[in-house]
């Protein structure tokens, strides 16, 4: 999907131009938009409004949306890019829509051990509980742009591997509780084993913008040991999660949300006791992420094409990057 039609160049009038309304609800992350009905028919403009919204503040929020079912979430994130398929390795009925239950309660970006890191989720909670059960995003632009000059002169010279290899029971608190369901669910994550290698500091096809690609799918730095990976793991990931940097939604009927999964890592909280959990989640087609040198991430092992396409972008008008 591609912007290079003629449009107006400043946020005012592109938001204006598709007939929405764009509140910040942080500095650094979120904003809620108003004047839209969610469907498969929302004009080009608006369509286009949207993605620049989710560009600018990195997760976008709209309420009131109690209409939306699978298809109409489906057909809509149809107008925002291309869908892919479910997940590389798990499946679903219909193989568009992805079933969440419970939460994932470790901070990260999704299917970052893949090369074509998706660009964005659409997310629309269908259960839920009657307390606890938000999910939290932070900015990974906001952190690389408060990174310290020789912390910046440092990641962006890293490498990372990533993959569907992990400690799934040390960062899903449930897991225990789930026994076997658990098990059986990190079997089927793992049925294909994926590494890729991606910068520490990626470009932001649409904005220019440099961001941290980390999150829990992260094994190692490449060149590094593993206690030297460690720690300069927990450095970085503490400054994406300052509370400055997050934005908490707590989840009410109609809720739908975007988040840019170039620029954001995000967090299901797991406070809801033994109450039901549970969200629907279209996920759209990304770029393969390449380095301030604009050297692209290369695959160790696994063949994601069956997930997605390779869906390139281009620059927004009025950033500066």
């Amino acid at each position: 999907m591609t912007t290079t039609e003629r449009r107006p160049v400043t946020a005012a009038d592109i938001y204006a131009a598709g007939g929405i309304t764009v509140t910040k609800l942080g500095e650094n992350i979120g904003a809620l938009i108003e004047g839209v009905h969610i469907s498969g028919d929302i004009s080009r403009d608006t369509a286009f409004a949207i993605r620049y919204a989710l560009a600018t503040d990195k997760v976008v929020v709209f309420r009131g949306q109690h209409h939306v079912d699978d298809e109409t979430q489906y057909r809509f994130a149809s107008t925002l890019g291309s869908p892919t398929t479910t997940h590389p390795t798990l499946t679903s009925e219909d193989n568009r829509t992805l079933v969440i239950e419970g939460a994932a309660n470790s901070w990260h970006t999704d299917v970052t051990f893949i090369d074509r890191i998706p660009k964005a989720s659409i997310l629309r909670a269908v259960d839920i509980p009657p307390y606890g059960g938000a999910t939290t995003w932070a900015s990974t632009t906001a952190a690389y742009n408060q990174l310290p000059e020789p912390l910046k002169a440092l990641v962006e010279k890293l490498w990372a591997v990533h993959s569907n290899e992990y400690d799934y029971a040390g960062v899903h608190a449930d897991a225990k509780a789930r026994g076997i369901a658990a098990s059986n669910h990190m079997q089927n994550f793992t049925r294909i084993v994926f590494e890729t290698e991606h910068p520490v500091v990626r470009i932001h096809p649409e904005t220019g913008e440099k961001s941290l690609l980390l999150g829990h799918f992260v094994k190692n730095f490449v060149g590094l040991k593993t206690s030297e990976s460690a720690a300069l793991f927990q450095l970085l990931q503490d400054r994406i999660v300052r509370l400055e940097n997050t934005l908490r939604w707590a989840w009410t009927p109609g809720d739908l949300v975007i988040w840019d999964n170039r620029a954001t890592q995000h967090y299901g909280i797991a406070d809801y006791g033994d109450h039901k959990r549970s969200v629907h989640r279209v996920t759209l087609a990304g770029d393969i992420p390449v380095s301030v040198d604009n050297e692209p991430s290369r695959i160790r092992t696994g063949d994601a094409s069956h997930f997605s396409i390779v869906d390139p972008v281009d620059r927004f008008p009025g950033f500066d990057a």
